[in-house]
């Protein structure tokens, strides 16, 4: 058996990432898939570094120490697709684990691996009435944005006889946190933004001064008070902020769910306007990391081609990034009008593997008499995954060393960069709020 410790040419090269072949007939052949899986799950077994990632490897370990043989060759196929449904695309073993991720020899991508095997099976089963809303995240949006709309969904959603009936009904956890829904969404709130001013931005040698927000669906739909936070912040630091004319889901739902011809869609959607402003020098921020990995690398990877989704890519940045850079050119303000104590801070799976370092931390304890206890672990939320009936127990289990770290932090408060992983987390700290940290950031400024 190989061990983690042979034949580790090129581990100590920076990880590259291959384009996803997903407009190749291969890369949905079963055969094909089904060979790779078995290569890739058995240099898993070889190795088991990524044993307490999330609960696709546990399921691969158990079967193959269950099965007859003690190896993969006698592990029902039907577990393979158990592997692939608990991934949901983190990439943290990619990133963090993996010690045979490309340029080394034995190739090994994972989270793309999987990507594959669920782009495979949608395009030949295609998925769940529960799953195709799930995920259809600007139609459900707009449908539950409607005035009585709005205030029908989110009091069936605070109410235990519906959340039972939608249980029942779509298999949506009864537990499960689900958003708020608002009528009045992020972009209503800023139409006024269109008129900004760019006249004499303030750039710095790595920013323009003036940036194109993609608001993302959860921002512009459920939290529209985050994307708020974030824009008094950047207007506060002389950043000039606009908004897109036309605004689609960034497309990340889709990927996880294999449906890869509606990212495609998305792309179409988004990318042009994005490229358009790119060329008239505006940079790009959103405020959910999902998206802003969407925008970086998974469309990248989908269309090393196409020039526009490039420039985008390489004028895309994650907001305290952004004005971390500012910092460092001199341009942050950082007239704090009061301290914010200690802050419990979860960092999310899609900023991490961003790899820009922990800029959120960074520019929180530029705050006076503030402490950031940083805390580098999943919530297992994923976006769909903790909300789906048959894998919500598993995302609570995940979670559960984050919610430990938080209550033994004695923090005063608890934020995290993902809203949808904080409301996972906030849920089990008995009564806790969750912060966003630009609202954080807004009141340390006092605006």
């Amino acid at each position: 058996m190989t061990t983690p410790t042979d034949k580790r040419e090129g581990s100590l090269e920076a990880p590259t990432r291959h384009p996803i072949e997903w407009q190749s007939e291969k890369y949905y052949d079963q055969a094909s898939l089904t060979t790779e899986l078995e290569r890739v799950f058995d240099i898993c077994h070889g190795c088991r570094r990524c044993f307490n990632l999330c609960h696709s490897f546990p399921t691969l370990f158990d079967a193959i120490d269950e099965s007859e043989s003690m190896e993969l060759d006698t592990v029902p196929k039907s577990v393979y697709w158990e592997v692939v449904d608990n991934c949901y695309l983190c990439d943290m073993c990619y990133m963090t684990k993996c010690p045979y991720v490309p340029p080394h020899e034995w190739n090994v991508d994972f989270p793309h691996l999987m990507l594959r095997a669920k782009a495979s099976r949608f395009k030949e089963q295609g998925a769940s009435k529960r799953d195709r809303i799930l995920t259809s995240t600007d139609k459900v949006g707009r449908f539950a944005g409607i005035p009585v709309v709005t205030q029908t969904v989110n009091a069936i959603n605070r109410s235990k006889t519906g959340r039972a009936v939608l249980e029942n009904m779509l298999g949506v956890h009864r537990d499960a946190p689900l958003p708020e829904y608002h009528s009045n969404t992020a972009r209503k709130r800023l139409r006024d933004l269109r008129k900004e001013s760019n006249d004499n931005p303030d750039a710095t040698p790595d920013t323009s001064g003036k940036v194109i927000l993609f608001t993302t669906c959860y921002g512009n739909h459920n939290l529209p008070s985050m994307v708020e936070d974030l824009v008094a912040i950047y207007q506060h630091n002389g950043i000039f902020v606009r908004l897109p004319e036309n605004e689609v889901c960034c497309g990340m739902p889709k990927l996880d769910l294999g449906d890869l011809a509606a990212v495609e869609r998305a792309k179409k959607s988004n990318v042009p306007e994005l490229a358009a402003w790119v060329d008239d020098g505006w940079d790009v921020v959103t405020p959910v990391p999902s998206c802003t990995l969407m925008f970086k690398q998974e469309l990248p990877l989908m269309f090393p081609d196409d020039p526009d989704v490039l420039k985008v890519r390489d004028r895309t940045f994650d907001p305290f990034e952004y004005l971390m850079l500012r910092h460092k050119s001199g341009r942050l303000k950082t007239d704090f009008t009061k301290s914010l104590g200690k802050i419990a801070y979860q960092v999310p799976c899609h900023l991490r593997v961003q790899n820009i370092g922990l800029k959120t931390r960074d520019l929180l304890q530029l705050v006076p008499d503030t402490e950031v206890e940083v805390i580098e672990r999943c919530s297992g939320h994923d976006g769909t995954y903790a909300v789906k009936k048959e894998t919500h127990a598993i995302s609570k289990k995940i979670a559960r060393p984050v919610v430990d770290r938080v209550k033994k932090s004695n923090a005063d408060r608890f934020a995290s960069d993902c809203p949808m992983a904080a409301e996972q987390i906030a849920q089990d700290l008995g009564g806790s709020v969750a912060s966003n940290p630009f609202g954080l950031l807004r009141e340390a400024y006092g605006i």
